[in-house]
């Protein structure tokens, strides 16, 4: 598995997404419960940007539709949104936030 570098991890605040584009891919990245999440910033129903949206425990808000989406597993809570969406392995060194653009789910 590939990582590159996509911040670091002092530049991620609690429960506010950050969002930075890899490889052409955008991503966002969240600080919560402890850990570094990194999920597709693009929602699986609306087209529209996740790191725009609110987090509350472990789950991302789409801010057009409401729909939220797990940190850990991409899956969407409810409507509108029933597709999931990929989130990506992370990794820190240091002050290094890595991903892995090899999608877990």
């Amino acid at each position: 598995m590939t990582y590159v570098k996509a911040c670091a991890l002092s530049e991620l605040e609690e429960n506010t997404p950050k969002r930075v584009e890899l490889d052409g891919t955008p991503v966002s990245l969240v600080r919560a419960e402890g850990e570094v999440f990194a999920i597709n910033d693009i929602c699986s129903h609306a087209n529209v940007s996740l790191s725009e949206g609110e987090v509350e425990d472990c789950m991302i808000e789409c801010w057009l539709h409401g729909s939220s989406f797990d940190l850990r597993t991409g899956k969407p809570s409810g409507l509108p949104a029933t597709r999931p969406v990929p989130v990506y392995p992370v990794k820190i060194e240091g002050d290094d936030v890595l991903v892995s653009l090899t999608q877990e789910s």
